[in-house]
């Protein structure tokens, strides 16, 4: 790869950038909005069942083919299998992480729009109506475009000159302090009268609430908070020297990952029930609770300040591994510039996130099948891009890429017997593609 001298300088540094990408809007926007449009508990559950029975090791196997071939994502399954038809995961995993980027930049732009406007105290006010603020700027077509065009313009100026020197060093401060101030939003949240009703919600599964739709809805939202299904962490892994160990890497973000969905989940449902506001109000719903949170504390302003500054932190280094995707599959073994290459796709993602954009306003009652662009995106990509690309990584791993090799990338650094590999690989091989298979027929009701 033509970036090959941006290697990760540290394991610390790796599995902190890693969980970036992978934590981002994943755990702490979709989680709780996910949650609470199917059935609380129960689905909680599911996710972290997912999570770790089909999501860690797909993160693995990812880890596993971009160290194993030490290219992105289109190359690596061109070394891996070449002469084969099998370089079609990596042009998947693209594919997606371009729709994926487009509405995500969206969600990306609000956070900056409510970073900016927090800052001089514009959020919290006295009876504040905060789904009417929020209403008021997803509603506005300019300021929701301006907010997508600057958040696509860092993103630009980022992968541009490579990401190593500062969304690494970055990441080893800012991810612990991202942890530090959920750990103070639930003490807050859980005080609030009413805020029991509201974990009993989140912490006590009601399976009655589950249909076949909610668990196609977790095993998609495990994969959405993994960034797993995309080859996003085939790219990162191919950065990565042989002093790292693949299980405990993945097993580190995969063990963040929840923790954080968790903490979002006590965070947020305790201020939902304490303020009457609905669980299943949809993507909105942390931007309305953050607020309502953070105005009964002192200095509320200044709090919801620098969380909406760290949860914009990890919102970009999600977004740096997407567009990071995108840029590398088109520089790789290429005479390109890598500078213009990250110019011009993230012009065409920004061009392709208007449509989403304008989903809460001008396009607001355009619908596919019955979803709006924005929310059929999202569909698209959580339910049927994700669970497709992890099918076909499955298969990879357990049918085609070479035996060996695997196990070699399994067990460096890692000290852990054979019979740990011999259990991913049989989980890869069958548990996992007939898992997809049986959710996704389930919720289609073939099943």
């Amino acid at each position: 790869m033509s970036e090959k001298q941006d290697q990760w300088s540290s394991k610390l540094g790796f599995i902190l950038a890693s969980a970036g990408a992978a934590i981002g809007l994943g755990a702490i926007w979709k989680f709780p909005y996910m949650t609470g449009m199917n059935g609380g508990g129960a689905f909680f559950l599911l996710f972290i069942g997912f999570t770790i029975l089909i999501g860690l090791p797909l993160l693995i196997a990812e880890f596993v083919i971009g160290r194993g071939s030490q290219k992105e994502a289109i190359s690596a399954y061109k070394k891996l299998a070449p002469k084969s038809g099998w370089s079609i995961i990596g042009r998947w995993g693209v594919f997606g992480s371009f729709l994926l980027m487009s509405y995500y930049s969206v969600v990306g732009g609000w956070v900056l729009i409510y970073s900016a406007l927090s800052i001089p105290g514009m959020i919290i006010n006295d009876n504040a109506n905060y789904e009417t603020i929020f209403a008021s700027i997803t509603g506005n077509p300019l300021i929701t475009i301006i907010g997508l065009a600057v958040f696509m313009l860092i993103n630009i100026i980022v992968v541009s000159f490579g990401i190593k020197d500062g969304i690494e060093k970055a990441s080893k401060v800012l991810m612990p302090l991202l942890f530090v101030f959920f750990i103070v939003l639930v003490f807050r949240a859980v005080s609030f009268e009413g805020a029991m009703e509201g974990l009993r919600f989140f912490l006590q599964p009601d399976f009655s609430k589950i249909t076949g739709e909610s668990v196609l809805y977790a095993l998609g939202q495990s994969f959405f908070s993994l960034a797993v299904g995309i080859s996003v962490m085939v790219t990162y892994s191919s950065y990565l020297g042989k002093d790292v160990s693949l299980p405990m890497a993945a097993g580190s973000v995969s063990i963040m990952n929840i923790i954080v969905s968790l903490l979002a989940g006590l965070a947020i449902f305790p201020v939902v029930f304490s303020f009457g506001l609905a669980p299943t109000e949809g993507p909105g719903l942390l931007f309305m609770v953050l607020p309502e949170a953070f105005a009964q504390m002192p200095f509320g302003e200044v709090f919801l300040s620098l969380f909406l500054l760290l949860f914009l932190f990890a919102v970009l280094t999600s977004s740096f591994s997407m567009l990071e995707i995108v840029t590398s599959a088109f520089t790789a073994n290429k005479d390109r510039s890598r500078k213009k290459v990250a110019a011009i796709a993230g012009t065409i993602i920004f061009l392709a996130g208007i449509p989403a954009a304008l989903s809460s306003s001008t396009l607001s009652n355009f619908k596919l099948f019955g979803l709006t662009i924005f929310d059929a995106s999202d569909f698209l990509v959580s339910n049927i891009l994700l669970p497709g690309g992890c099918l076909l990584i499955s298969l990879f791993i357990g049918f085609k890429m070479n035996k060996e090799l695997m196990k070699q990338e399994f067990s460096y650094s890692s000290h852990l017997s054979s019979g740990w590999y011999q259990l991913w690989f049989q989980l890869m091989r069958w548990v996992v593609p007939i898992t997809i298979i049986i959710v996704f027929l389930g919720s289609l009701g073939i099943l």
